[in-house]
């Protein structure tokens, strides 16, 4: 480390950034070079990065934005920062995480160590049991939103270290280079796609809603993954209240309620058999709403419970249906499952962990497309619906573990 340099900023920190960094893969940013193209020549890039850095002249480079479906519709901006930005983002984060990750509330689930969307989705249904109502609240453009002189109060709330500060503000100013090449500058927000903006996003969330709602409301259930927040109620006069006064503390803090999107809803089931005009409502990719199950005991009940979500489950077949598995002819069925099988079995992970029928049909659909595949790669099997089905419930006996939504008590394969 050299005394010359005003910040101190270790080699090793940046060497251990870039090897994440690495790790993550990601496109390029403006300037159009990979991390393959970074690391023909790491060594003098590193060190290019950790000399601008401790000297105080690294300025980041302007976000590549891009942009993406919603689920909800419409389209998501994602910031795509540059290899090497990447990387100086990651040495900020690797210093400011552990000094702010142990105040963090412990129903925030987004983002941290040791915390999972599906471990927010296993707390949120045991308290649609024992609570009546949900608040389901949507935070309108929050990462295009966030005030930046806040944030930064919160950052240095936390730390007094000078060149952290200097790159966070940095990187919260850095323009916009739009897919035309327009460069816009930024006033407020965070580029979702940044290293280092889930933990910012994090921790100005944790003073704008988690801490006042300790404070508060101590008695109030809530469960936050980044922006996405659901609050449990005891009754619907206090969530039209709680609904409310968030709002009126997210104005506060220059954040505004979807008025469309936020909504309360009746948990229903066997005990709960009142109407309302909400009934369901979805959280991380599950749609929560009644449904039929059976206890320990075998005896059938209505539950309000988790399951995949009609948009997870629309965006899963259209993924499906992007692999052009059919027209893969030239590749083995054991191809195929080299091919999709991690994906599948992140699937089956995932959206499995709660209520696991609702997936067969998403399973049935893949079965479908494999069939789809063998009647046009073998010729004994083309315009022969039945006797491809009949190859493929074959070879699912045959070899079970072959794809990992063969190992369930799923749907065989469909005839037609």
């Amino acid at each position: 480390m050299s005394k010359a340099k005003p910040f101190r900023i270790a080699k090793q920190e940046v060497w251990d950034a870039y090897k994440r960094v690495k790790a993550n893969q990601g496109a390029a940013g403006v300037d159009g070079e990979s991390i393959a193209e970074f690391e023909r020549d790491w060594k003098n890039n590193l060190y290019k990065l950790w000399n601008r850095m401790s000297s105080g002249s690294y300025f980041p480079p302007p976000v590549r934005t891009v942009e993406i479906p919603k689920d909800s519709g419409g389209k998501r901006t994602l910031g795509i920062p540059t290899v090497a930005d990447r990387i100086a983002q990651m040495v900020a984060k690797m210093y400011l995480e552990p000094l702010v990750e142990p105040h963090f509330h412990q129903d925030s689930y987004g983002y941290r160590p040791g915390k999972s969307a599906i471990q927010a989705v296993g707390v949120a249904r045991q308290r649609c049991w024992r609570l009546d109502w949900v608040l389901d609240l949507d935070i309108k453009g929050f990462f295009d939103n966030l005030d930046h002189a806040l944030l930064l109060r919160a950052v240095r709330k936390h730390t007094d270290c000078r060149w952290l500060i200097l790159y966070v503000e940095r990187w919260l100013q850095a323009p916009a280079q739009l897919p035309d090449g327009t460069v816009v500058a930024r006033k407020k927000g965070t580029p979702q796609g940044g290293v280092i903006s889930p933990l910012l996003a994090n921790l100005f969330l944790h003073y704008a809603f988690d801490v006042w709602m300790q404070r508060h409301y101590p008695v109030v259930y809530f469960e936050r993954y980044a922006d996405d927040i659901i609050v449990h109620c005891k009754s619907e006069k206090q969530a039209l209240w709680l609904k409310d006064v968030i709002a009126r503390r997210l104005a506060q803090c220059h954040l505004e309620l979807h008025p469309e999107k936020t909504k309360i809803v009746y948990c229903k089931d066997d005990d709960r058999t009142s109407n309302y005009v909400h009934e369901s409502f979805d959280f991380l990719g599950f749609a929560f709403r009644p449904r039929g199950a059976k206890s320990r005991s075998g005896n059938y009940f209505v539950g309000f419970l988790p399951a995949v979500s009609p948009k997870a489950g629309k965006a899963i077949r259209t993924t499906i249906r992007s692999w052009r598995l059919h027209r893969m002819s030239e590749k083995s069925l054991l191809d195929l499952s080299r091919m999709f099988n991690p994906i599948i079995r992140g699937w089956l992970n995932y959206y499995g962990s709660y209520y696991r029928s609702a997936l067969y049909p998403l399973w049935d659909h893949l079965n479908r497309t494999l069939k789809r595949w063998a009647m046009r790669k073998f010729k004994r099997l083309r315009g022969r619906q039945r006797r491809a089905a009949h190859w493929l419930r074959r070879i699912k006996r045959q070899q079970p573990r072959l794809f990992a939504h063969w190992q369930l008590a799923s749907p065989p394969v469909a005839g037609r």
